[in-house]
């Protein structure tokens, strides 16, 4: 684990992101304590069409109108 302070953090920030991209675990502490990790973020996952196709139904009253009390909650009715 390798911890730098504020005024590190903020003088060597491009190689500290590289660091933590690579996997290794940065912290960056306020003196001597520990206050933040520094961690890559999770990418979004691609959408794909038809990722649900059979895991998920939709039966017949799917295109039915909503029942007056569901509209009058939504402001519709």
């Amino acid at each position: 684990m390798a911890q730098f302070s504020v005024h590190d953090a903020k003088t060597n920030l491009s190689r500290l992101i590289a660091e933590a991209l690579a996997g290794g675990e940065v912290v960056i502490a306020r003196g001597n304590v520990p206050a933040v990790r520094l961690v890559p973020v999770n990418p979004r996952g691609q959408r794909r069409f038809g990722a649900l196709k059979g895991k998920i139904t939709v039966d017949a009253r799917f295109n039915e109108p909503l029942p007056d009390d569901e509209l009058e909650g939504w402001g519709l009715a």
